[in-house]
């Protein structure tokens, strides 16, 4: 075989799943009862759809992650969907504030990796897990916990004990964005594998499904800017 994967056995799992991430590592979910020789056959049986997968220029990208942009006036940051303008201030603020503008106190210009970081968590934690609620209701499903967390290569994850998790850099993306990766993991509460079933589901909640895809496919890498 000419790529290497790994293995993570559940439990809770019945069926077998394989997931070809961002950076184009290959990842099997089994079931506990899953031999080594029964995963090789099915990974050998998926071996074309796996590096069309990973071959995907779209979606797969051998440049490292994007530096960053300076933080300094005149300069420009994504929130929901679109640019704003930079505006360092000199004096009066301890924390970045927003509006119509981001506002960074000029203490934090020398740790711009770090400057708006906090504050996109907290709009995240702010906006993103409400709407998770409220899909949650439309879809009739239930999570045990819905999180913002820090992963470079998922936009969002249905864990096997129902809990969901949500990039902390959706919050840059316009909202039609977000609400489809959340429609899109809850709708794995219903299904677990992308069926027709699934997509069904999740295209009655988010009809901009395939301009969602789109737009991640050719701006997602533009979210994994430290600013």
């Amino acid at each position: 075989m000419d790529f290497a994967y790994t293995v993570q056995r559940s439990g809770k799992r019945r069926k077998l799943t394989i997931v070809v991430e961002r950076d184009r590592t290959v990842v099997v979910h089994a079931p506990m009862g899953a031999t080594d020789e029964a995963i090789r056959q099915v990974v050998e049986a998926k071996r074309h759809w796996i590096f069309e997968k990973r071959k995907d220029p779209r979606k797969y990208r051998d440049l490292p992650h994007p530096p960053g942009k300076e933080l300094v006036n005149g300069e420009s940051a994504l929130y929901l969907g679109r640019q704003y303008r930079v505006e360092v201030v000199a004096a009066g603020l301890d924390a970045v504030q927003f509006n119509q503008r981001f506002l960074v106190p000029a203490s934090k210009v020398a740790k711009r990796k770090m400057a708006l970081r906090e504050w996109y968590i907290a709009r995240a934690n702010e906006k993103i897990l409400p709407r998770v609620s409220s899909f949650a209701r439309s879809l009739g499903v239930e999570f045990q916990r819905a999180r913002i967390v820090d992963n470079r290569y998922r936009w969002g994850s249905c864990t096997i004990k129902d809990s969901v998790n949500f990039n902390w850099r959706l919050i840059k993306a316009p909202t039609f964005v977000i609400d489809y990766v959340i429609a899109h993991e809850l709708a794995h509460l219903i299904e677990a594998n992308h069926t027709a079933r699934f997509w069904n589901v999740v295209r009655a909640q988010v009809p901009k499904v395939e301009e969602a895809r789109v737009w991640l496919r050719e701006q997602g890498q533009a979210l994994e800017e430290e600013v």
